[in-house]
């Protein structure tokens, strides 16, 4: 039938709660995106502001396999990623790593505020010195205590190892030497990879 393959396939939809102060913001962004979401992944992205959330919903039965990828922009986009950094997730081999900071602490909220402002550093340093050690991007979101991490398995992996161990109070530089253990490490398996091939 003409023009079936983009009716929605509503029983592969998948919704993201936004909270209702980020609404605005939130809709802005998917709207500078959500035509390349369509035509890379075969969804549609839609903001129901009447629930505040994201509706994502396949367009075609490909899109069926893209929903939690589509669904993972949108929330990294929800977390507070620029869109040029959002867009790295069309990759496959790109994922979006979130650490529940206020969950982790039990909600106690200067707590977690404090501890943000660990995982942030002065003036950002201890956030860029971590994206540049491990080669992922990362945002933090005060509000809901959130931090997200986007980037290959492997370094996004390490990279949360990273955060964690800030959440869990180990001084920064303990955490970049553990980093720069693993990253080497990572870096030994992969050129041991290449050799092989």
């Amino acid at each position: 039938m003409p023009g079936s393959e983009l009716r929605p396939q509503p029983q592969a939809r998948a919704y993201e709660p936004v909270p209702p102060e980020e609404l605005g913001r939130v809709k802005e962004v998917i709207g500078g995106i959500s035509k390349q979401v369509m035509e890379r992944l075969g969804v549609s992205i839609s903001v129901d502001e009447q629930n505040s959330a994201v509706i994502v919903e396949p367009l075609t039965p490909q899109g069926s396999a893209n929903v939690l990828k589509a669904k993972d922009i949108v929330r990294a986009l929800v977390i507070g990623f620029q869109q040029s950094d959002v867009t790295e997730l069309f990759d496959d081999d790109v994922i979006l790593v979130v650490v529940d900071v206020a969950s982790a602490l039990e909600d106690k909220e200067n707590h977690v505020r404090r501890v943000l402002g660990r995982i942030i550093g002065e003036g950002g340093r201890a956030k860029r010195a971590i994206e540049e050690m491990v080669g992922v991007k990362i945002a933090v979101n005060d509000g809901r205590g959130l931090v997200g991490i986007i980037g290959d398995y492997e370094r996004a992996m390490i990279a949360r190892h990273g955060i964690e161990m800030l959440v869990e109070g180990k001084m920064h530089g303990t955490v970049y030497k553990r980093l720069e253990a693993m990253m080497r490490e990572l870096k030994r398996r992969e050129s041991t990879e290449l050799w092989y091939k």
